[in-house]
């Protein structure tokens, strides 16, 4: 369906807003749509995992109901931040202006920006070079069409957006929307020109006009804190990038797991409490273990979990790294705040070089 697009489609509970990754397997080139900032370490990890070059974060539009992820992404890998100039001034710390007609490219694949305002001035659509894959934003929802009632927002406009920008698409383009709050993930532009009841069907301007001008939504609970938030392209007051922990590199994985690399934890052994949670047959193999380790086997964590010290940060340890993975959700069940998993386990420590007992 993708072709030879690397392609995920992530989801922010919070907000219901669906943030989009595509790579080029080629020259691992990527590009990511609509982050959010709360989920940034989430999606950091996913590049990393996939091993992507990031080289943008593009908006769809100036979000009324989440702060943007881009600024952290930016600072997390350099890559440009994208949103379309009709914003102008508005809009701090984008350097990809964007305008109708403009391609971004990530290796050899590209999209083509199509202006679709209406929900806002400054609403793109962003179209896969095939034509088979469209990143509506708030323009065009699943069986629904984006708020016209505030930040300049004008229901004929958008429905001349949709009209002309979106179903003018093959039927078969996969509609990837900005949001879906009934946990629908993709539409096609066949689909929606057939069954959306906004704008679908035999509608013309004014059935959508009026539809949209009486639907009496709640005002945004979020906007004031996310429009702000957004016209600074997500960088925070003070600027300060977040962090998984302030003690140490801790890195979160893409499956939630937070992890050190094996050579910080050599270098600060004194610093933090190893827990080597392998069999104690286990602790006299080839592998040798960690000086200083504290040794209860993960099958009695849970039952012993008052004797591990919580003076200092723990780092659990085992094999290769999965059972002591699980040894530090035991402990932050346990109120353990300070916890990272050592990354590679032992087959990892004894790869470098770093200094075990008992170990051949």
């Amino acid at each position: 369906m993708f072709g030879d697009l690397i392609f995920r489609q992530l989801f922010d509970a919070a907000s219901s807003t669906y943030t989009y990754l595509l790579g080029d397997p080629q020259s691992r080139q990527a590009v990511i749509i609509d982050t959010v900032f709360e989920q940034h370490f989430r999606d950091r990890a996913l590049v990393e995992e996939l091993e992507l070059r990031l080289v943008a974060a593009l908006e769809t539009h100036c979000h009324a109901d989440h702060v943007t992820g881009a600024w952290l992404m930016q600072q997390a890998t350099g890559c440009r931040i994208g949103i379309s100039k009709r914003y102008g001034d508005a809009i701090q710390g984008a350097d990809l202006r964007l305008d109708h007609g403009d391609r971004v490219a990530f290796g050899k694949p590209y999209l083509e920006v199509r202006a679709t305002p209406g929900h806002t001035d400054g609403c793109i659509t962003y179209v896969s070079d095939d034509r088979r894959m469209a990143f509506t934003g708030d323009c065009l929802l699943i069986r629904g069409a984006g708020r016209c009632d505030f930040q300049q927002g004008n229901a004929s406009t958008l429905y001349r957006s949709i009209t002309e920008q979106i179903f003018s698409l093959p039927d078969d383009c996969l509609v990837f929307p900005g949001h879906d709050y009934s946990g629908r993930t993709m539409s096609s532009v066949g689909e929606e020109r057939a069954h959306n009841p906004r704008i679908g069907g035999h509608a013309d301007e004014r059935d959508f006009v009026g539809f949209m001008e009486n639907l009496n939504l709640a005002h945004p609970k979020h906007i004031d804190v996310a429009v702000p938030g957004n016209q600074r392209s997500g960088r925070p007051d003070d600027a300060r990038t977040p962090r998984p922990a302030d003690w140490g590199p801790v890195r979160k994985s893409y499956a939630g797991l937070l992890e050190i690399e094996p050579e910080w934890v050599a270098e600060h052994l004194d610093e933090v409490l190893v827990l080597d949670v392998r069999q104690p047959e286990e602790q006299d193999e080839r592998l040798g273990r960690i000086p200083g380790a504290q040794l209860i086997a993960l099958s009695e964590l849970r039952d012993r979990v008052a004797e591990v010290g919580r003076a200092k940060p723990v780092i659990s340890v085992c094999h290769a790294g999965m059972r002591s993975a699980q040894a530090t959700v035991i402990l932050r069940e346990a109120g353990f705040s300070d916890v990272a998993n050592l990354r590679g386990g032992m087959l990892l420590w004894r790869q470098l070089g770093l200094p075990v007992m008992n170990g051949n």
